[in-house]
């Protein structure tokens, strides 16, 4: 199982970005692909998590609203879009997968990650 996040970087309080995870080694009809992350000195959160199918999604409380997963299953890729960012979103975004839902993802670690991308927010 490989999962390759890119996408992060620099952006100010209000702006926009799109993280990108290419997910290969594995039968993506069986696994959700979903997002993580990681302040420094703070736990890791639940961010958005959505099945092969796209028919459901999970969203972490803290972003919900901003933020919108989307699968190009073609490509086995999976996408993260980040509306109207915050410094608190600065963080460490990880892609993950697992053969679970994402309503589980949001509560149990899942089996796979992937290297994460930085996001920084500025104030």
């Amino acid at each position: 199982v490989q999962l390759q996040a890119s996408g992060g970087g620099l952006v100010q309080s209000g702006g926009s970005l799109r993280l990108s995870c290419q997910a290969s080694g594995f039968t993506l009809d069986q696994y959700t692909i979903g997002w993580f992350r990681q302040a420094p000195g703070k736990e890791r959160e639940f961010v958005a998590g959505v099945t092969y199918s796209g028919l459901s999604r999970e969203y972490g409380a803290a972003v919900k609203g901003r933020l919108t997963v989307s699968k190009e299953n073609g490509k086995n890729m999976v996408f993260l879009r980040m509306n109207d960012l915050k410094p608190e979103d600065t963080a460490v975004y990880y892609c993950v997968a697992d053969d679970t839902t994402p309503q589980a993802m949001s509560a149990i670690p899942p089996a796979y990650w992937g290297q994460g991308t930085q996001v920084t927010v500025s104030s």
